[in-house]
C-alpha cells in the first residue's frame, strides 16, 4: 500500500495545493477535540497524520465544531478528507471509506419522564433534540414520523435543549450521554439500547476520481487490520466505540 501513496498523480489527487488538508469535526468528541495546547487529537487525527506520512506532504488541521460545516469543506474542496458519519443525506460530491469505527446512538431523557423505549419517542408532542447537520439529524429525519425535532448547534447545545424544558429526548453519542447522566444531580437517565448505530468513515471530494477513492478505502481496512485503529482508540482512552469490521471484499 505504502508504494502506491508514492505515485505522483495520486499523491495530486489527495494533496492538490501541496499540503494535505483534514478536516476535523470537534462536535463528535469521541474521535476528536483539542488538547492542552488547543491543538486538534484523537482517532481522526491520528489517522490524518497517517495518511499525511503515507503521501509525503505536511498535514494541514482544519478544524469545526460540528459535523454539516466539516463535510461542507471537503464537499467544496476547501478540505481534500474528512471524517464522517455514512449517510445516504451526504452522499452527493463525496467519496467515503468503508467505516473504520461504529458508535451508538442513543437517547437521554429526564429522571421523570414517562418514556421508558426508543420505540416510545416518536409520538405526537414529544421533541427530540439533536445537533443540526449531525448523523442524527439526518437519521432522525428519515425515521420520526410524529415526534418534532428541535436541531440545536451541536451537542452542548442538545444538553442546554434538554435541561431548559426545550426539548423532552436529547439524541446523540451513547458516551457522551452516560457521562451526563452519571453526573451527580443530572436527573437524567438513559433511555436503554440504542436507536442507530453509526458508521464513521473517511471521506474525499468526488471529483479526485475512482483511484484516489479507492486508495483511501485501502488504507482505512489497512488501518483496521494493523490494529492501528484499536491502538488509537485506547490510546484516546475512547470507550464504547468499537472497531469496524473489514469491508467486503
Amino acid at each position: 500500500m505504502s508504494q502506491a501513496f508514492h505515485n505522483p498523480e495520486l499523491r495530486a489527487a489527495f494533496a492538490p495545493k501541496g499540503a494535505l488538508r483534514a478536516s476535523i469535526n470537534l462536535g463528535n468528541p469521541i474521535l476528536a477535540r483539542r488538547d492542552q495546547s488547543g491543538a486538534p487529537a484523537g482517532v481522526s487525527v491520528d489517522l490524518a497524520r497517517a495518511l499525511a506520512r503515507l503521501l509525503g506532504p505536511e498535514i494541514e488541521f482544519k478544524v469545526f465544531e460540528k459535523a454539516a460545516a466539516s463535510v461542507d469543506a471537503v464537499r467544496q474542496e476547501e478540505a481534500d478528507i474528512g471524517f464522517f458519519a455514512i449517510d445516504p443525506a451526504r452522499s452527493e460530491g463525496l467519496s467515503f471509506s468503508a467505516p473504520y469505527v461504529l458508535i451508538e446512538g442513543s437517547y437521554l431523557v429526564p429522571s421523570a419522564s414517562s418514556i421508558q423505549a426508543n420505540d416510545a419517542v416518536d409520538r405526537e408532542g414529544l421533541r427530540v433534540a439533536v445537533g443540526e447537520g449531525s448523523a442524527y439529524d439526518l437519521f432522525l429525519t428519515r425515521e420520526l414520523k410524529a415526534a418534532t425535532i428541535v436541531r440545536v448547534p451541536g451537542a452542548a447545545g442538545v444538553m442546554q435543549a434538554l435541561r431548559a424544558g426545550e426539548a423532552d429526548v436529547a439524541a446523540g453519542i451513547r458516551q457522551v450521554l452516560q457521562a451526563e447522566a452519571a453526573a451527580a444531580g443530572a436527573g437524567l437517565r438513559m433511555l436503554p439500547g440504542r436507536f442507530m448505530v453509526i458508521q464513521q468513515a473517511m471521506g474525499m471530494p468526488a471529483s479526485r476520481g475512482a483511484g484516489a477513492a479507492r486508495a483511501l478505502h485501502d488504507f482505512v481496512e489497512a488501518m483496521k487490520a494493523s490494529g492501528f485503529v484499536a491502538q488509537a482508540l485506547e490510546r484516546h482512552n475512547v470507550q464504547g466505540a468499537s472497531v469496524a469490521p473489514a469491508a467486503q471484499a
